[in-house]
């Protein structure tokens, strides 16, 4: 599976152990490849869409890397991930994304 999404054999073991999160670009590699459900890998459950808006997910990664990169804010990728998660799963469920949600996700994961 590390080779198959590009990750050392290492940093996959991590994730299986929940020591660190699983990078966004390891998730779409997963998806594409075993057409497995990324809200299930996130969270557990499935998702309340019948597939993915990956438009919209790119969208969300690059509104965060541009905002991240105006700012000059450095977060690991993992941690990049984990906002890009929480922000995608809130438009799924329809709930709004506000500019302070995204800053508060982010000063909860700044290095």
């Amino acid at each position: 599976m590390a080779e198959a999404i590009g990750v050392s054999h290492r940093a996959y073991h991590s994730y299986e152990k929940g020591k660190r999160g699983v990078p966004v670009e390891a998730l779409v590699k997963m998806q594409s490849r075993y057409d497995v459900d990324v809200a299930w890998l996130l969270l557990g459950t499935k998702s309340i869409r019948a597939g993915h808006d990956f438009e919209a997910l790119k969208h969300i990664e690059s509104s965060l890397d541009k905002h991240l990169t105006d700012e000059g804010i450095k977060v690991k990728s993992e941690k990049r991930g984990a906002i890009v998660a929480r922000w995608y799963q809130s438009q799924v469920e329809g709930r709004e994304v506000t500019d302070d949600d995204v800053h508060t996700w982010i000063e909860l994961v700044r290095e």
